[in-house]
């Protein structure tokens, strides 16, 4: 069969592939308990242990109960809208207007929608190294072209505005952003990220930001959301990561007005809309005893981290900047080996650890980074860390 030539720009999620072959190990006598083995520890996939609190399981059920389950409006139900932009207000202190918020499948889907709608074959938009690998891909399938800007810890593994400012060139359209980051958990300082707004704004170009972690920060420095910096900014969010809800595919984009109806219209056409239960639930998520519950959880990934990266950096995979959001610590393994893929392998197999080698994030000496996720439970980070402290010896 003929493929399409824009596949041979979407590489394997090499994530997964490490997923897979941890999951084989797993299911091998060596990781089971019952013939004398221990049980794979799975630190490899961003996903929280945490599942969605009880009201908005509960609001699920009454949704399907209640029969609300037909197609919404490819925007959202406006009683989400208005939850979010109310949100938006007391977390943040920004004034959204319901009316620029659209709800997604996903904050996949937003990225989809963002990058359809406002890149061209050819266009340039440039991106950090390391960064998520979808969204180069998410840009690649707009038939435009990811450029990698290789970032350093003394940069937070951010771009920042001279490096913008240096790469800026004719086919350049704008840039994609995270903050804070997978995979390193770390953010743009609010003063270089308005340094960066500038000089895409002088470029006549335009910023789009990924803040699906920016619930999960951890310093009032970082903390805040690119749309302070106006109107013109494109955010990205959603419901998985903060709000506990990643099975349930629910995001959402802020956009400016006038990108609003090209937006719906290639919801319309493209997804028709996100799933209505999952928004019907997500409803639940701004209640104060659900909001109470995501904070007890945001404080728990905090106390995690604060676990984790010490003890990294005694080991030896130093994490040379202090992740102050997400649940990733990003770690150097080259005191132990040159390429973090064969590294992780070894781990799975002789410390029955699964982490995230640095091959999917970027090209910039991916083999000496490792990415650990602190979203499981203390009590298994502290048998992977003693695991891990075994084998290193």
């Amino acid at each position: 069969m003929k493929l399409a030539r824009r596949l041979d720009h979407i590489e394997p999620f090499y994530v997964m592939e490490c997923a897979k072959a941890a999951s084989l190990i797993a299911a091998s006598p060596a990781c089971d308990p019952a013939q004398g083995g221990e049980r794979m520890l799975f630190l490899n996939i961003g996903e929280p242990d945490f599942t969605a609190p009880p009201l908005v399981q509960e609001a699920a059920e009454r949704a399907i109960r209640a029969g609300r389950t037909q197609y919404t409006d490819a925007t959202g139900l406006p009683a989400l809208r208005q939850a979010l932009s109310a949100w938006y207000a007391s977390r943040f202190g920004l004034d959204i207007p319901a009316r620029r918020i659209v709800i997604t499948a996903g904050a996949s889907a937003a990225l989809q929608l963002a990058c359809l709608a406002l890149f061209e074959a050819g266009d340039e938009v440039l991106m950090p190294d390391p960064s998520y690998p979808c969204n180069r891909h998410f840009v690649a399938a707009a038939e435009a072209v990811a450029r990698l800007l290789p970032t350093t810890p003394a940069q937070r593994f951010q771009l920042d505005a001279a490096a913008v400012a240096q790469a800026w060139g004719p086919a350049t359209r704008g840039v994609l952003l995270a903050s804070p980051s997978n995979p390193t958990g770390t953010s743009i300082h609010p003063d270089e990220l308005r340094r960066i707004d500038q000089v895409v704004s002088r470029n006549a170009g335009v910023m789009i930001v990924d803040e699906i972690y920016l619930g999960l920060s951890y310093d009032e420095t970082f903390g805040q959301s690119a749309l302070q910096l106006g109107e013109h900014v494109v955010s990205v969010n959603s419901f998985s990561k903060y709000f506990n809800m990643t099975g349930w595919r629910l995001g959402w984009m802020v956009v400016p007005e006038a990108l609003v109806a090209p937006i719906e219209r290639l919801a319309q056409n493209l997804f028709i809309c996100a799933s209505t239960i999952a928004q019907h639930a997500a409803l639940a998520c701004f209640a104060p005893e659900s909001l109470a519950e995501y904070e007890r959880r945001r404080a728990e990934f905090r106390a995690r981290r604060d676990l984790v990266v010490p003890a990294l950096n005694r080991l030896g995979l130093s994490v040379p900047v202090l992740p102050d959001g997400a649940f990733y610590a990003y770690a150097d393994c080259s005191a132990y080996s040159a390429d973090s893929w064969d590294f992780s392998f070894e781990l799975m197999h002789r410390a029955h650890v699964a982490l995230t080698p640095g091959r999917d994030f970027g090209r910039h000496d991916p083999k000496r980074w490792l990415r650990l996720s602190f979203a499981s439970s203390r009590e298994r980070l502290e048998e992977a860390l003693h695991r891990l402290q075994r084998v290193l010896k």
